[in-house]
């Protein structure tokens, strides 16, 4: 009797949509991070060889096949497991603003860990895809928000993984982004920082991180004026993000504006609304505002998402 043939296993293309994110926070620096409505969104299949076809912001960027992120994070992510990369035909739509502080970086690299773990059929948890992607971003806030959505607190143990507190803030929290044209290296926004810091600086640091996270916890808009303040990265990188000192000024002149920080290491400004005011107002309001300063910014309407790139439904398909 002739054997039977194995049947070769088909693997399925995936879709993924992944949110831009916001780092910081004011005082929470390195600790804390947020995911707001602007998606990266991928599908993917196997073909014969790797190919791009991209759409929406920075297309020339998202589109180039050598030295993309996304599939070099692919590729070594399957080296590493000794699986056998397999080309990929990617389609990308892509919203997030690209080295503006906006968590580009963290979503493009959690896409080329969720292709692998996908095509390379491997069997991660949440908790290793993020500790992955904190580990080749050297922090994990921005990775833990993309991946698990809404706004996640996190740390990396002296072993290297991510630990990390996911949580749904309390109520809708409009947002306005305030992109400037040019971008900023997150090197050269580290470069401005001091390597020590007073107690007084750091013990408000640490009051107000705690006031910030009260404040989207129970949905305490009042509290998040003063929970903004920060003394750790801010004052240093407000000469490279001309946008935050006019901005910071404008929250505190503007009913309707609770308060204005930088979005991840910059130069993006992420201004908070208390509901009152409409986004399209808040928008014409800080246009005006940043023409009197000689300032000029696409301003981004969005909010606090609770959709992280695990709960798309390209993903769930796939765990299901």
């Amino acid at each position: 009797m002739a054997s039977k043939r194995k049947r070769a296993v088909v693997i399925p293309a995936l879709e993924v949509a992944l949110p831009a994110t916001s780092a910081n926070l004011g005082p929470a620096f390195d600790a804390a991070a947020l995911a707001f409505s602007l998606f990266l969104r991928i599908k993917a299949r196997i073909a014969d060889e790797f190919s791009i076809t991209a759409k929406g912001r920075d297309e020339a960027i998202c589109g180039q096949v050598q030295n993309h992120l996304i599939l070099k994070t692919y590729q070594e992510v399957l080296q590493t497991e000794a699986k056998a990369v397999q080309p990929l035909a990617l389609s990308i739509d892509n919203q997030i603003p690209i080295g503006k502080g906006c968590g580009s970086s963290a979503a493009a690299r959690l896409a080329g860990i969720a292709l692998a773990v996908h095509f390379g059929t491997l069997r991660w948890t949440d908790s290793r895809i993020v500790g992955e992607a904190s580990r080749r971003e050297h922090h994990p806030d921005n990775a833990a928000a993309c991946w698990m959505g809404g706004l996640a607190v996190a740390r990396m143990s002296g072993e290297g993984d991510a630990q990390v507190a996911s949580v749904r803030p309390k109520g809708n929290w409009p947002l306005l982004l305030a992109v400037p044209e040019e971008s900023l290296a997150t090197e050269e926004a580290r470069r401005v920082l001091p390597s020590e810091y007073s107690r007084a600086d750091a013990v408000t640091n640490v009051q107000n991180s705690m006031l910030l996270l009260a404040a989207f916890v129970q949905g305490r808009r009042e509290l998040l004026a003063a929970a903004l303040e920060d003394r750790m990265h801010q004052p240093y990188r407000a000469a490279l993000c001309p946008l935050l000192p006019a901005l910071t000024a404008f929250a505190g002149e503007t009913s309707g504006i609770l308060g204005a920080v930088l979005s991840g290491a910059g130069p993006s400004v992420l201004i908070f609304l208390d509901g009152k005011i409409s986004v399209e107002r808040a928008a014409s309001k800080a246009s005006v505002h940043l023409r009197k300063h000689g300032l000029f910014a696409e301003l981004m309407p969005t909010a606090i998402t609770s959709q992280g790139a695990r709960e798309s439904k390209g993903w769930l398909k796939r765990r299901s």
